[in-house]
């Protein structure tokens, strides 16, 4: 998947300015050359397996360069046409952009929901039993969401900075949930833009593994009891009442 990836980024090299750190977390051999790319590529090899956050945040600090962007890319998406271009339009479009994603697709073309409303106990229990309600996108090519999926991330490295990236203590899971409330409580935006797009080949490895179930369970436990929900929560429903009023 790696491999796949790293040829869509061969692409756009051409005409966008990538430097790329690849993380393997679990030992294994690489099927390509790092060096046969036309973009400089730094291998980090984990003596023990980190998680999610923890990663990307050891990627962050122990490789800083000039670049005024850090994007956080699951290996398992591919990239089309003008991405980064389309992503970076949007940022300078919205004044404090704190995060901005693409449009997710699926292999089969259908758009997945990688920008949700904030996750809360009743959302997860319709969820559940089935009731769950289809997610809106925005109505415009660059809107605010309540947050998006850590499949695709690309912040303002100032940002990223400033709010001190990933909460390690996730492992896997809702580490992308808690740091767009974080965003959003510092005045922050999270954007989405459906001018750029992705593909996504989905593993939903929680679907059908214990471990992963459990890591999910854990990392939800954590949100739903931190304060960064119950802020986030309380910011909603005020802005929410402010809005009712104004009506």
């Amino acid at each position: 998947m790696v491999g796949h990836l790293l040829d869509d980024l061969r692409i756009l090299a051409e005409t966008d300015d990538i430097c790329l750190t690849l993380t393997l977390n679990v030992k294994e051999i690489l099927p390509f050359d790092p060096k046969a790319f036309p973009f400089p590529i730094q291998v980090v090899e984990n003596s023990i397996p980190k998680g999610f956050g923890a990663n990307h945040n050891a990627a962050f600090y122990k490789f800083q360069n000039d670049s005024a962007y850090f994007c956080v890319v699951n290996p398992d998406i591919r990239v089309r046409g003008r991405v980064f271009e389309h992503l970076l339009g949007c940022i300078e479009q919205e004044g404090k952009a704190g995060v901005v994603a693409p449009l997710v697709r699926s292999s089969l073309g259908e758009i997945e929901d990688s920008a949700r409303p904030l996750p809360t106990p009743w959302i997860i229990l319709a969820k559940v039993f089935g009731l769950e309600r289809k997610v809106s996108l925005p109505a415009v090519e660059c809107g605010s969401v309540d947050w998006v999926a850590g499949m695709f991330m690309l912040f303002p490295r100032e940002v990223y900075a400033r709010l001190g990236g990933f909460d390690s203590r996730y492992f896997l899971y809702y580490e992308d949930v808690d740091l767009c409330c974080r965003l959003h409580l510092g005045g922050f935006k999270v954007l989405l833009s459906l001018l750029a797009e992705v593909e996504h080949d989905a593993q939903r490895a929680s679907h059908g593994n214990l471990k992963y179930f459990l890591w999910h369970f854990r990392s939800l436990s954590r949100f739903f009891l931190s304060p960064i929900f119950f802020r986030r929560w309380w910011q909603i429903r005020q802005a929410s009442l402010g809005m009712a009023e104004g009506e």
